[in-house]
């Protein structure tokens, strides 16, 4: 229901105000229950309703002490206040962020409405604390410990019903409260998505608190629904000897926990199998039986002790691991024909899901084109902190910034000098920084950021990522500019479950994994039948898993499975794929054990086809009058 946002009669709000700053009475209803609760709070520390407050903004030289003080939030929360003040300044709104105190750091916006903002002191240096200013979005936020909106009257203070604000307090991973962000406009233009815009950009400052780390810790990165995984609505828990103790809000609420429970709540309670089942599947079940899809990162402390940042800067290898994902034909032939593109300056382009390879498909591009005796320089963007990612492509120089080496850095541009340069999940590449690359693309020269000389650059381009980067251009998350200077040569991935040669792929890797250990038929075909939701990457991890768990020589049978292998096994289907292939007679299939097959195969009809040893076409043309088989 719409709000009154002025003092004029009759509107609901001066009658709620009449009532309670008036007839001391409680206006149930008539406004919001945090706004009634706010206003008993200041009510009770004795502020006035109708004076304006005494706000006093500290001066220069101390607001800048209290921004070096909170400089981790402002760096990454500093990407989300640019975008919503690049959008508030086109709805006559500004954004402001404010420490957890309620001192505001920044406000950016519309020019015009700053103006009007500082006639209330709405500025940087500034405490909006309810206990200074009564209620307002920033101080509510912080009492309630969630996001608000205070529209016009209901601002305790009444000089600030010029205002419309909408504030969410943001908090750390270990549940302490560090910030506010908060849009506010005025009063009388109606900011419909002002509280989601700002909830939204808090979801993303609070998943990059997680880019630096947790110390002594594994990290947990789940979802139920597998696409959400390398996005700010992934789950996130750290456990440290078994206990929950740091986690974002959607993790929080994967398993109905409240901040109180960090430190408090155990993997146990949680989760039903070990960490390592992640690690190695790919996906875990929690305690009520629901499958939760994702991946473990490793103790902050191992990591840095091998790197500093998600970046390798590598030669080429002589030849693939032992143990590496083969190539097929099909992937050789792409292969050859992306390195003359490559050779040719092309740059190249590698799609595909989580665990298909892209990055192996992309080393061993390197290997094989001209450039194949300088660096390989891989950077995972979706890895790198928002804030880092300007300073670490493109070096800096010395004092460029809070933080930064004294001797400057020369950026991994530089470094791919000659050789390869690695984007991988290019898709998750902040907006802001999109134009700078794409004008390194074309002009092949970079400036470090805090001025210095250009410098000329040589070097291959390769990216790589799982997202559907044409849906991205279009829903405005990623420049079509640089999606066309990226894309002049696709090369893509299939999923495992996609591979006409799981048989093959299958047998050689475990030639190669297995030590001399044997599968069972049964434990052979149960391995080629799985979908394998993390491709490669989980099949591999699973032989390896086998064989650590099964003694040397012995045969690994159906029961050695992981449970959640186990539960696939179909029922009524041929002990072998190659049994009716070989037989060469179609008659020999009956309809029952073509439907048997779909079923078992999810509803897969290529899927089901391969394991009849059939054509697709020939499936689909025998189950097609039959309702069942759609």
């Amino acid at each position: 229901m719409a709000r009154a946002q002025d003092f004029q009669g009759g509107d609901p709000i001066v009658e709620a105000r009449r009532a309670f700053f008036e007839a001391g009475r409680t206006p149930v209803g008539q406004v919001p229950g945090a706004i009634l609760q706010s206003w008993r709070r200041c009510r009770g520390l004795g502020l006035a309703a109708n004076a304006r407050p005494a706000i006093e903004p500290i001066d220069a030289p101390r607001l800048r002490a209290m921004r070096e003080q909170h400089e981790r939030l402002w760096r990454l929360a500093r990407a989300e206040v640019e975008m919503l003040a690049a959008d508030a300044a086109n709805t006559g709104s500004i954004a402001i962020l404010t420490d957890a105190e309620g001192w505001i750091l920044d406000a950016e916006g519309s020019a015009a409405f700053l103006d009007k903002a500082g006639r209330v002191a709405l500025m940087p240096g500034a405490c909006w604390s309810e206990a200074r200013v009564g209620t307002n979005a920033i101080g509510t936020a912080i009492a309630d410990g969630r996001a608000v909106e205070v529209r016009g009257g209901e601002h305790y203070a009444a000089p600030h019903r010029i205002l419309n604000c909408a504030a969410s307090p943001i908090f750390d991973p270990y549940g302490r409260m560090v910030g506010v962000l908060d849009i506010s406009g005025d009063a009388s233009v109606a900011q419909v998505h002002a509280l989601g815009l700002s909830q939204l950009a808090v979801a993303h400052i609070e998943h990059r608190y997680f880019d630096e780390g947790i110390a002594d810790a594994d990290l947990l990165r789940v979802h139920s629904q597998r696409a959400l995984l390398g996005t700010a609505r992934e789950g996130l828990l750290a456990f440290r000897n078994g206990r929950l103790i740091a986690a974002n809000r959607v993790g929080l609420a994967l398993f109905g926990l409240e901040r109180t429970d960090l430190g408090r709540a155990s993997y146990d309670a949680l989760f039903d199998g070990a960490v390592s089942r992640l690690r190695d599947d790919g996906a875990l079940h929690d305690r009520n039986g629901r499958v939760l899809y994702g991946h473990v990162d490793e103790p902050t402390r191992a990591r840095r002790a091998r790197a500093a940042t998600p970046i390798t800067v590598s030669p080429a290898t002589s030849a693939l691991d032992a143990d590496a994902p083969l190539f097929d034909d099909a992937q050789v032939a792409d292969l050859e024909r992306a390195r003359r593109v490559l050779d040719a300056g092309i740059p190249v382009l590698v799609l595909g899901e989580t665990g298909t390879g892209k990055e192996v498909f992309s080393r061993e591009l390197h290997r094989r084109c001209a450039r194949a005796g300088k660096p390989f320089v891989a950077v995972n963007c979706a890895a790198l902190p928002e804030g880092l990612i300007e300073a670490e492509l493109f070096g800096y120089e010395s004092g460029a910034f809070t933080g930064a080496r004294k001797e400057g850095s020369t950026g991994l541009l530089r470094q791919a000098e000659g050789g390869v340069l690695f984007l991988d999940e290019i898709g998750d590449m902040p907006m802001a920084l999109q134009p700078r690359l794409l004008r390194v693309l074309q002009d092949r020269e970079l400036s470090p950021l805090g001025g210095g000389k250009p410098v000329k650059l040589d070097f291959a381009l390769v990216c790589a990522t799982h997202r559907h980067l044409e849906d991205a251009v279009a829903e405005g998350r990623f420049r079509a500019d640089l999606y066309y200077r990226i894309s002049h040569h696709i090369v893509a991935l299939p999923p495992l479950r996609a591979s006409d040669g799981r048989d093959a792929r299958v047998r050689t890797l475990w030639a190669r994994i297995g030590q001399g250990r044997r599968l069972s038929d049964a434990a052979h075909d149960a391995l080629v039948r799985y979908d394998w939701p993390g491709n490669l990457r989980q099949l591999v991890a699973s032989l390896r898993t086998l064989v650590a768990l099964s003694e040397p020589g012995s045969e690994i049978g159906v029961d050695a499975l992981p449970a959640y292998l186990r539960a696939r096994l179909p029922s009524a289907m041929p002990s072998r794929p190659e049994t009716v292939a070989a037989a060469g007679d179609l008659d020999a299939i009956t309809l029952s054990s073509m439907r048997a097959a779909v079923e078992a195969c999810g509803g897969n009809i290529a899927q089901a086809a391969r394991q009849l040893g059939i054509s697709r076409s020939t499936l689909y043309r025998r189950l097609g009058a039959d309702p069942r088989a759609s």
